[in-house]
């Protein structure tokens, strides 16, 4: 897990051991129990911030992205149905400049409203398996890498509402990745198979394969 801050702030995940803040002098300020659920793995996802609050993906914790106020750490709202999930939430701006905050699940790609943790759309992603890359965005554009057996890439656009599998999704691809996260630069999408041992440049509009590298062993 990754600290997060808001520049006068750090914000620690420590998953059963809660959530910390601390001053830039290292003092410590509050601290918050989302949970006390355990895996063999443990946690992998860190804290977001967005405007006054600290978001949490305590999926093995209690399964449910949790929203803590910045100042206090009091729990401002919670999400439940978080299940199998080790990524860190994603912010994503869409049209109208509004802000969505996109997770994905076990079998499901999800955004919410981050300020009140309403869920604002699903998309359907099956994977059968624990998710464990975070995506990334561009352009309202979410990248999403599935991991499990039925490893595969997608592209779904955001700002939808309900279940958007049938009109959202841009393009899907049976290349994909067991736990690295994807990144986006200038038009494609880059992935390792860390199971196959094989980096993908995609290109981020048509999902098509730019180049495939095998990776020294």
């Amino acid at each position: 897990s990754t600290p997060a801050s808001d520049g006068e702030r750090v914000y620690v995940f420590f998953g059963k051991s809660g959530v910390l803040a601390f001053d830039l002098e290292g003092r410590q300020l509050w601290s918050a129990d989302v949970g006390s659920g355990t895996h063999d793995w443990g946690t992998g996802a860190s804290p977001v911030v967005y405007t006054h609050l600290v978001i949490v993906n305590a999926s093995i914790e209690s399964e449910s992205l949790v929203a803590l106020e910045a100042r206090s750490g009091k729990e401002v709202w919670r999400a439940d149905g978080i299940k199998e999930a080790y990524d860190t939430p994603h912010f994503v701006e869409v049209s109208g400049g509004q802000t969505e905050l996109v997770l994905a699940i076990r079998d499901w790609l999800l955004g919410f409203d981050p300020a009140t943790g309403k869920r604002l759309w699903s998309c359907e992603v099956p994977n059968k398996h624990n998710n464990n890359p975070s995506v990334v965005a561009h352009n309202g554009i979410v990248y999403c890498i599935v991991s499990g057996p039925a490893r595969s890439a997608l592209a779904v656009r955001a700002g939808g509402r309900g279940d958007v599998t049938n009109g959202h999704v841009l393009w899907k691809i049976k290349k994909g990745s067991n736990v690295s996260s994807p990144v986006y630069h200038d038009g494609y999408v880059y992935f390792t198979d860390d199971i196959l041992g094989i980096f993908y440049g995609l290109d981020a509009k048509t999902g098509e394969v730019a180049y495939e590298e095998r990776l020294a062993s």
